[in-house]
């Protein structure tokens, strides 16, 4: 069961089908994907990240929410922990890494921020680990400052996937 983080603007709650249509334009968009993976993802691309999701908390006890603006109630990015197993060097296996999204029609008002620190309260009081790592294309400054104003720092220059990325990490704050 994904747990409900409330802010002042935001709710992170579990995906719900209804999410579908403003998550495949969100990650069609080229401008959101243009530091993720470079390519826009198909409605069924989109489909199985929604189906992933809800595994993620089932298997791991953490998992991504979808951002939801309070003032309106609709669907603006999604958020959250996963372990990907990623082939990286310097290795992050069974690190919870955190990730972002933030619909461009939303973007410059501070959501990705107040969602990460939301997610990272979260992980601090319920994940069980010395800290949390976040990967970032280093050409992706607002990401950057995401991460810096949620308290990472940087600790490695490394590739992944043959792209430069940037590695993050931030301790896990005392409860």
């Amino acid at each position: 069961m994904t747990p409900i983080v409330e802010t002042e603007r935001l709710i992170l709650r579990a995906h719900r089908a209804g999410d579908y249509d403003a998550c495949v334009a969100m990650w069609a968009d080229p401008a959101v994907v243009r530091h993720i993976s470079g390519v826009p993802s198909t409605p069924a691309q989109t489909w199985m990240r929604l189906l992933t999701y809800p595994g993620l908390w089932a298997i791991l006890g953490f998992g991504y929410w979808a951002v939801e603006e309070r003032a309106t109630g609709l669907y603006v990015g999604d958020v959250g922990f996963a372990d990907f197993r990623r082939e990286i060097v310097p290795s992050i296996a069974g690190t919870p890494e955190l990730g972002w999204v933030i619909s461009p029609r939303v973007q410059g008002n501070g959501y990705a921020t107040e969602a990460a620190r939301a997610a990272l309260a979260w992980g601090d009081a319920n994940i069980d680990a010395p800290r949390t790592v976040c990967i970032i294309d280093p050409a992706n400054l607002a990401s950057i400052r995401v991460a810096e104003k949620a308290g990472f720092r940087e600790i490695a220059r490394t590739t992944y996937k043959d792209d430069p990325t940037v590695m993050f990490e931030r301790e896990r704050r005392a409860r």
